[in-house]
């Protein structure tokens, strides 16, 4: 059910917007299989969405509750599970990394050597970190850790070399986490961004801190609590027709199916905290909405207001934005503008990002092109869910919200 959008300050004619400009832009002319979108402001759904195919060798029409691969989504979900341990004082954003993982305590940084493989003749070779990579580098994304598929370095090789991803490895998080022990850093700790699998050892040390398995600890702690009844690491048989197929450009540039359906369909021996997750546009709103009311929905609070907004201030060194600091080839975010928190991005100057919005918005996405982003000054919550990769190949995300944006009538700032 949806409210009436100009009860709550927004023009439904303007909304309509969306689906004529998702339908000729992007599914009738076969760019992506499928689109759904919800709109909520002030804790009303006032907009949605659902268009295309969920898969189009059958021609299954994409439903409201379309189970789909949210990759890069899950990172917001295991940042604030992490949090919620640091409200309980069981860690410290400034506890040094090696405090829980003591194989990491002689982390080094890269210099030079081989193609980059730890049993090359030339090896390493490596200088001392010139601070140790403490917790909230794992937040924001400042460890020094990097992406295999960011192809950049002789590190990225060695990740691609050794399988260094948890979706390669099956062996459980403590083999990941012993992985990383053999490469070096790209770069000494705070001193860059670079989008990487930090949110990743954030979930091993969800697990190792709270005693519970990580996978376990979501759905205790948050998706149980919260109703997200369709969001795990895998889709058991009795959703298995709900999950949507996920989507590339073939050689032709036709839409092809980028692995068997078969995938997210057993769980993980590795849950990925930086990418594991599928999950319904409902869901996600759920969890959006519990941010978006200061860390609670209904009678269940994760986290409190207070640790919430340290979570979505700018934690860059020296207040820099993205375009300062990154050297990452890739992310789910612009740059100018935009800074990092604790597990998403937020915009620090509007103007810089030439799309209209409110400083303080937050947001990330995941690498099915899907989106979320919550507007703390106008209460507006968007999801936004397709399968098609790479994320970056469409401006979608900006089009989106210049049209949701465009739909405010009543602006609260």
């Amino acid at each position: 059910m949806t409210a009436s959008p100009e009860n709550h300050g927004m023009c439904p004619t303007r909304l309509a917007r969306i689906d004529r400009f998702l339908s000729q832009r992007y599914i009738d002319s076969g760019r992506l299989p499928c689109a759904q979108v919800l709109v909520a402001r002030d804790g009303q759904v006032v907009h949605q969405s659902v268009l295309g195919k969920a898969n189009l060798a059958s021609g299954t029409p994409l439903r409201e509750d379309s189970i789909v691969r949210i990759y890069s989504m899950t990172k917001p979900i295991t940042s604030v599970a992490f949090m919620m341990l640091v409200e309980q004082g069981l860690v410290a954003l400034d506890d040094p990394v090696h405090r829980y993982i003591p194989a990491w305590r002689d982390l080094a940084v890269y210099v030079a050597g081989g193609n980059g493989l730890p049993d090359t003749p030339l090896g390493w070779q490596t200088r001392p970190t010139e601070a140790p990579m403490r917790i909230i580098d794992l937040l924001r994304h400042t460890s020094g850790l990097t992406y295999g598929f960011q192809s950049r370095t002789n590190v990225d090789a060695a990740y691609r070399a050794n399988k260094i991803d948890t979706f390669a490895q099956g062996e459980g998080l403590e083999a990941f986490i012993e992985s990383l022990a053999k490469v070096p850093l790209e770069f000494s700790p705070g001193t860059a961004w670079n989008y990487s699998v930090s949110t990743d050892v954030l979930g091993y040390l969800v697990g190792k801190i709270s005693g519970l398995p990580f996978d376990e600890y979501l759905r205790r702690h948050i998706f149980q609590p919260l109703g997200m009844v369709d969001t795990d690491f895998h889709v058991g048989d009795d959703k298995a027709a709900r999950l949507a197929e996920c989507y590339v450009n073939g050689p032709d540039g036709k839409l092809v199916p980028l692995t068997p359906i078969s995938e997210f369909r057993a769980p993980p021996a590795t849950p990925s905290g930086g990418g594991g997750l599928v999950s319904t546009a409902a869901d996600y709103m759920r969890f959006c909405e519990c941010l978006r009311r200061g860390g609670a929905l209904g009678e269940t609070r994760l986290i409190s207001p207070k640790t919430l907004a340290l979570m979505r201030a700018n934690h860059l060194p020296d207040g820099k934005d993205l375009a300062d600091l990154s050297i990452s080839l890739f992310s789910e975010a612009v740059f100018k503008g935009v800074g990092f928190g604790l597990g998403f991005a937020m915009t620090t100057d509007v103007a810089k990002t030439t799309v209209a919005g409110s400083v303080g918005e937050y947001w990330w996405g995941g690498a099915a092109s899907t989106a979320f982003w919550i507007d703390p000054v106008e209460d507006i919550c968007v999801v936004f869910l397709t399968q098609f990769m790479p994320s970056s190949l469409y401006p979608i995300r900006r089009e989106l919200r210049t049209l949701v944006n465009a739909a405010v009538l009543e602006s609260k700032a």
